[in-house]
């Protein structure tokens, strides 16, 4: 059998994909999978890839009449011809498409050339490809309930599989995960993410925050910045004198959720997810843009009481100090706020998965 995985270029399409395809070969070895994705993932500071991978052309299409959203539309025919002649040359049994506008001419084709397909939503409100693409696709997988709601008119193509999961994400006993990241055991310790590339806003609202918090002997942090900021993001700690941890990405990040009390980050679908299986505390800070989604994923945990969310027009120090610091020191808010997670539904997510795409080659 052979499956070919159409995706986008950033983190939160492309790391479920990857656990699906890594669940596909535990499923059964002999299964032929090709991930597909745009050349421009490559900026992204991803984990390495150890599937079989094409690169197409796409860009984002901007509908202007500047240079450089005409650039992209040529490109994105550019990238839908590498697909059509990549469909050709593979033929695959089964497309599945995980989101983005670059997976729209495979998943598209397929349905064309009667290749069964299955898209998935990562996140809550579904995004515009995978709403055109419901109508060709024989399933749609969902991560979330409330995400049915959207696709009244195609109920019988709905599985509920959840979003997938690295398989390294494992838990891990807190002390130890202390000790591996270098920091101490009796100290307050802050998570901060902001997203694939790291968000130059939540950096510079944190550091600005952490600045004014009036007893910071009691903080630690472990920040992923993101490649462009990680030197200006340590400067900051040195110059507070604050015992900070850095990273442009970290692949193993499972460390610094075992460790961490409390997390501030973004709320992409791929970041929830997580967030929700390691049960933490969260203060959540929604890019404002792509279509509200995040703002719409955050919701998902703040209504069972484990999250805050700031909206990224309020974000700025002061404001996160107060919410900083209104956890500082409340260790029953914070298990609290764990122990809401307890409603929330988990689900093996990657099998699941697995078990609808390759169920599609027999029916």
């Amino acid at each position: 059998m052979k499956i070919l995985v159409a995706t986008g270029a950033s983190g939160g399409h492309i790391l479920p994909a990857l656990s699906f395809i890594h669940a596909l070969r535990n499923k059964d070895p002999r299964i032929d999978a090709l991930l597909v994705i745009p050349k421009r993932s490559l900026k992204y500071n991803l984990p390495p890839v150890n599937v079989k991978v094409k690169y197409v052309s796409f860009s984002p299409i901007k509908l202007s009449l500047e240079l450089k959203s005409l650039i992209a539309l040529l490109k994105f025919f550019q990238g839908t011809l590498e697909s059509l002649i990549l469909l050709l040359e593979y033929k695959p049994d089964i497309v599945v498409g995980f989101g983005s506008l670059d997976s729209i001419p495979l998943v598209f084709f397929a349905w064309m050339a009667r290749i069964k397909t299955l898209i998935h939503e990562q996140n809550v409100t579904p995004g515009r490809a995978n709403r055109l693409l419901a109508k060709f696709s024989d399933k749609i997988a969902v991560s979330f309930e409330e995400t049915m709601s959207y696709w009244q008119d195609y109920r019988k193509k709905i599985v509920l599989t959840g979003n997938p999961l690295r398989e390294d994400l494992i838990p891990i006993e807190k002390n130890r995960a202390l000790e591996f990241l270098g920091l101490a055991q009796d100290k307050f310790t802050i998570l901060v993410m902001g997203g694939s590339l790291g968000s130059h806003r939540i950096n510079l609202a944190f550091l600005k925050s952490v600045s004014s918090i009036a007893d910071k002997s009691k903080i630690q942090v472990v920040h992923i910045t993101g490649a462009a900021d990680r030197e200006f993001v340590n400067s900051g700690y040195k110059d507070l004198n604050l015992p900070a941890k850095t990273f442009s990405f970290l692949n193993g990040i499972q460390f610094a959720y075992s460790a961490c009390d409390l997390v501030v980050s973004r709320s992409g679908a791929s970041a929830i997810t997580e967030i929700i299986f390691f049960k933490l505390p969260a203060l959540l800070i929604p890019y404002p843009h792509a279509y509200a989604h995040q703002l719409d994923n955050a919701k998902i945990p703040a209504k069972h009481g484990c999250a805050a969310i700031i909206n990224d027009r309020d974000l700025d120090g002061n404001a996160l100090k107060n919410a900083i610091e209104s956890f500082l020191g409340n260790p029953l808010k914070l298990k609290e706020m764990r122990s809401g997670y307890d409603s929330l539904k988990l689900y093996n997510a990657s099998d699941r998965l697995v078990n609808e795409a390759v169920s599609l080659n027999y029916n």
